[in-house]
Formats: structure tokens, C-alpha cells, sequence
């Protein structure tokens, strides 16, 4: 059964090494050595770990002479920013409801009634 491609992203960015590898390839294109250097697994288990960003999309490896360089596809969030985007904006509009509602509770603008005003500190 085929995975979709936001559910392979989220289960790739599941991983902290895996977002830690994205985060590194941000700084731009490394070989698979340099991004095994700071962890303390084999390289073959980063290259596990590359496999499964590469299935998601999220990085792209590449073949010169000898050396091997990976790439982030940042477009490759687009989807996931995109998915996020729609519980941001109910969230907010949540968020715009309560705070109008809790105007209702309180008689009016809070912040009208407590500018002005000095706080006490406690000693």
C-alpha cells in the first residue's frame, strides 16, 4: 500500500537525527561522511537514515567522481507548511472567538481598564 507524501514526510521528520541531517543540509550540500561526523552511529545507519529522507522527498543525493553530495528539496515542505496552514488559520479564527467572547464576560476592552493603572509588586 502506497504511502502518501505527506504522511512519508512526517514520518521521516519524526526521527531527531533525521531533522538534525535537514538541519544540517540547510547550511547547504555535504557528503554522507561529513553528515555522519557529529552523530555517534555508523555510517551505515546514516545511510538508512538517508534513505528515508530521500523516499520522502525531502533530500536528494547526487553522484561526482568520488564524492557523493547530498541536498535538502525544501520544496519538498511545501506540503507540510501548506497542511499546517489550515488548523493555523482555524486556530486563530478559535482564537479571535474566545478573546471577542471574554470581551463580552469582562464589559469591554480589558486593556482599557488596567492601562493607567500602576501594578503593586510584592516584596
Amino acid at each position: 500500500m502506497p504511502v502518501d507524501r505527506l504522511s512519508a514526510t512526517f514520518s521521516a521528520l519524526a526521527d531527531p537525527t533525521r531533522r538534525a541531517i535537514l538541519a544540517r543540509l540547510a547550511l547547504g550540500e555535504t557528503s554522507v561522511s561529513e553528515l555522519a561526523e557529529p552523530f555517534k552511529i555508523s555510517l551505515p545507519a546514516v545511510s538508512r537514515h538517508l534513505k528515508v529522507l530521500e523516499g520522502a522527498g525531502l533530500i536528494a543525493r547526487s553522484r561526482e567522481a568520488q564524492w557523493r553530495p547530498c541536498r535538502i528539496e525544501p520544496q519538498a515542505l511545501k506540503g507540510v507548511d501548506d497542511w499546517l496552514e489550515e488548523y493555523r488559520m482555524l486556530w486563530e479564527q478559535r482564537l479571535d472567538r474566545l478573546e471577542d467572547y471574554l470581551r463580552t464576560l469582562t464589559g469591554g476592552d480589558s486593556e482599557k481598564k488596567t492601562r493607567g493603572k500602576k501594578r503593586v509588586r510584592k516584596k
